[in-house]
């Protein structure tokens, strides 16, 4: 009797290909028995595919469509945030269970949505994909954090998300559709100040940002290059920097500092252990995107989503951390838009904007 989830992977840009590789070659309890794309190019190219074709993988170009294959047990959300909320809705309504990328949406009463409509129906798995916490180094980094006590009690996060410059145009296209900078680049940092920190409740965020490579962001009221803190209740701050302008590669390191010591993950980031040495001196490369230092990362997400489906176990990241998540990087894209600092009551409700 084969076991394995049958899973339909929606959205065939970059993300959605990676993917679709990743349940196909390193989920060996994964089976992609469809995909979907509205977008003619991507649906022409996975319909023309031979990899597809010989794993017998039917393309759709209407989502509704591929919700109604025979056997579909799970989908893997991987467009654009502004339809996030919509397709799991879409999803969960027909009894299909969801893994889907970060964020839930660029709207908090979207997002807030998805979550009761998941806790309407307990037996489905519903997931936001916050990949770093499947990371092997933040993992590491969780029990010596946390089981081993090593730095104390932490009350610091410092984090930043900074990719490589792109000159392709993608992210100035994209910035319609992000929610952005905050909600798209910060996301993952803000989650991982919620888990390192234990869950703490905001109380005020401030942000600065500028615009260095693409002042045609500005017409989306977006920066490229943005300064986030945020003070929690109880003592507790996060500081985030995010950057689309960075020359080197894709620079994403964390430090947490507690009461005795400090935790720093990738703070000089590298492509492996190469180094040259000549007459300029010695140095190593660097990943050029999230992909190369984060593989590892999704497919231990996959494989971790779709045991908790097929034993019937509970999702690795529970999908109302998404909603904190959110209501920060709004806060924060609302303080860089205003010049504002945003407050939130003892419960995480946003109350009021004061100028600074």
């Amino acid at each position: 009797m084969d076991r394995r989830l049958k899973i339909g992977v929606v959205g065939l840009g970059r993300m959605g290909k990676r993917h679709v590789h990743t349940l196909l070659y390193r989920t060996p309890r994964a089976q992609v028995v469809a995909v979907c794309s509205t977008t003619p190019h991507e649906i022409a190219w996975a319909k023309e595919n031979e990899e597809y074709k010989e794993f017998g993988i039917e393309a759709y170009s209407d989502y509704n469509e591929m919700l109604s294959h025979p056997g579909l047990q799970a989908v893997w959300i991987s467009t654009s945030t502004d339809v996030h909320a919509s397709q799991s809705l879409a999803a969960i309504e027909k009894g299909v269970h969801v893994l889907c990328e970060k964020p839930l949406s660029t709207d908090l009463e979207e997002a807030q949505s998805v979550v009761d409509a998941a806790k309407d129906k307990p037996s489905l798995k519903v997931m936001a994909g916050f990949s770093r916490r499947f990371d092997a180094s933040y993992r590491d980094t969780s029990e010596k954090v946390f089981a081993q006590q090593a730095i104390g009690s932490p009350f610091m996060v410092r984090s930043n998300t900074c990719d490589l410059r792109d000159d392709s145009g993608f992210f100035v296209q994209y910035a319609s559709r992000n929610g952005g900078i905050f909600v798209d680049c910060a996301i993952h940092d803000i989650d991982l100040s919620l888990w390192f920190l234990g869950n703490p409740v905001p109380k005020a965020c401030w942000a600065a940002g500028t615009l260095q490579h693409h002042p045609e962001l500005k017409d989306f009221s977006d920066v490229d290059n943005a300064v986030g803190i945020v003070e929690f209740w109880g003592g507790k701050i996060a500081y985030f920097y995010c950057s689309r302008t960075q020359a080197h590669g894709h620079d994403v390191c964390t430090e947490i500092t507690g009461t005795e010591g400090k935790v720093m993950v990738n703070v000089v980031p590298r492509k492996n252990n190469v180094v040259l040495a000549d007459k300029l001196g010695m140095r190593h490369e660097v990943q050029p995107e999230y992909w190369e230092r984060f593989e590892d990362a999704f497919a231990r997400e996959a494989n971790e989503f779709v045991d908790a489906v097929v034993n019937d176990g509970v999702v690795p990241v529970p999908l109302e951390t998404g909603i904190t998540v959110m209501k920060i990087g709004r806060g924060l894209q609302q303080a860089l838009l205003t010049g504002e600092v945003v407050r939130f009551d003892e419960r995480g409700e946003q109350v009021q904007a004061s100028r600074l």
